[in-house]
């Protein structure tokens, strides 16, 4: 089991590849994480570094196309640090990005508390204490050179390959009666048009979000009241370039955008 003072200097390791836009081949190996609540443990301490409160939480791999691009059997919870956050129709730097990919999502804004408890949430409950559906588009990256080799745990304590976030407006219209899993996102990017499916979210973006909650449940960890939750990509995740722009059409739930540079 990993002590607190080496998953304190794994995540400095991988925090200061981050700040810089370098990567490492992988963790020195009385660092890494043997399972997922070490590489959990890892990804705490890069929260603990961060200057402002947590601005929510990710979930990468909720398709199968996302599972085959970072090579994991399942999801992966990861922290939105607030310095990764970018305003919508903002630029997002490629600089020292090495996934160069971004995907359209789903993400809530929690209004209650979910705290832990000994039996889990369920789609219905975790519902219930959801404020706002927003329009997002996530721009995930590795501080792992190979992050198709990196493994599970080193993936988790890589933030579940976090790196910058947009989050569009709150929808206005009704979507609690709307059916999440046949919304169809219109993408377009740098003129190329595509379609997105709410299905390839694990099924259910509604599904998802109740899977983070009880993820975090298991970790004995609170979903706070304001924190957003962005549910995975509706999309295989687009290859993108500098000088890019992504526009996401969620028809009347919302649109977001992002140029790349």
């Amino acid at each position: 089991m990993l002590t607190p003072s080496q998953a304190v200097s794994a995540s400095r390791i991988l925090r200061e590849h981050w700040r810089k836009g370098s990567k490492v081949a992988a963790l020195p190996p009385d660092l890494q994480p043997r399972n997922r609540a070490e590489g959990y443990a890892i990804q705490a301490e890069i929260e603990s570094q961060s200057s402002a409160p947590l601005f929510g939480w990710k979930i990468a791999a909720t398709s199968e196309a996302g599972q085959r691009h970072i090579n994991v059997a399942g999801p992966l919870a990861g922290r939105i640090l607030a310095e990764t956050v970018l305003p919508d129709d903002g630029t997002a730097s490629m600089d020292g990005n090495a996934m160069r990919v971004a995907e359209p999502e789903f993400a809530f804004r929690m209004a209650n508390d979910l705290s832990p408890r000994t039996t889990p949430y369920d789609v219905a409950e975790v519902l219930a204490a959801v404020a706002t559906l927003h329009p997002a588009i996530e721009i995930p990256d590795s501080r792992f050179a190979d992050f198709v080799t990196a493994g599970e745990a080193q993936l988790i304590a890589d933030n579940a390959c976090a790196h910058l976030f947009v989050l569009g407006a709150p929808a206005t219209a009704d979507w609690r009666s709307r059916d999440l899993v046949e919304e169809r996102p219109r993408i377009t990017l740098s003129g190329r048009d595509f379609i997105g499916h709410g299905r390839n979210v694990l099924g259910d973006p509604r599904v998802a979000l109740a899977w983070l909650v009880n993820e975090l449940r298991a970790l004995g960890l609170t979903l706070r009241a304001g924190q957003v939750v962005t549910t995975g990509t509706c999309h295989p995740p687009l290859p993108i370039g500098s000088g890019d722009r992504m526009d996401v059409d969620f028809g009347d739930i919302g649109r977001v955008s992002v140029r790349f540079a």
